[in-house]
């Protein structure tokens, strides 16, 4: 069976372009097509779906508010898809729970394997969008440096891990422990932190808030 994804954009030609690329490939299933974020709460809530293609600006509640309520609400992993890569729009998409941010210049590939990565465990940004978040556009969170003898050897090596995409599988895999053991880990480091995904824990190492 291919990966369930919703498709959510106010855009009638981008929303059906996607779901042409997507019905010809096996490796994917359109449940459902939408045009505002609501609609894509509300259909991640009601359908068995595995990522969540959303854009950023759609009327009724924009993508980056669907992907917080997605995130608390279902096991939907949601991925923005956007032609904005606005500072702010990526922080706060990452702060609700995106696993990943693309732009749509990408090509159908590209955006395949996104979401390909994005269901099997990986957080994926794009590498202008990674760079923007490194150069600290953003002066969020720079004050809030994280004291690093918080933590032991081993927790570090983790964020370390998490820092170069790795899921929890691939992490497990390289520290020779169990993936339940990697989660554990995982949960001590964002109680620590006050952070609330893995995804932020990936972002602070790597703008150097470690």
């Amino acid at each position: 069976m291919g990966i369930k994804i919703l498709i959510a954009d106010d855009d009638a030609l981008i929303r059906e372009s996607l779901r042409i690329i997507f019905d010809m490939d096996g490796d994917f299933e359109v449940v459902e097509c939408v045009e505002n974020g609501l609609r894509a709460v509300e259909s991640c809530k009601k359908n068995e779906i595995n990522v969540a293609l959303l854009d950023v600006r759609m009327p009724v509640m924009n993508g980056v508010q669907a992907t917080g309520e997605i995130t608390k609400a279902t096991q939907t992993k949601p991925l923005i898809l956007t032609t904005f890569d606005d500072d702010e729009f990526i922080i706060d998409a990452v702060k609700n729970g995106a696993k990943g941010y693309l732009l749509k210049n990408n090509s159908p590939d590209k955006i395949k394997e996104a979401i390909k990565m994005v269901n099997s465990g990986h957080t994926v940004l794009q590498d202008v969008v990674l760079n923007k978040i490194k150069n600290g556009l953003s002066d969020q969170n720079r004050e809030n440096k994280i004291d690093k003898e918080l933590f032991t050897e081993r927790e570090i090596e983790i964020i370390k891990l998490i820092s170069q995409g790795l899921s929890n599988k691939e992490i497990s895999e390289h520290l020779f422990i169990s993936e339940g053991t990697v989660k554990n880990y995982i949960t001590t480091i964002l109680s620590k932190t006050g952070l609330q995904h893995r995804t932020q824990i990936a972002i602070y190492y790597l703008k150097g808030n470690f």
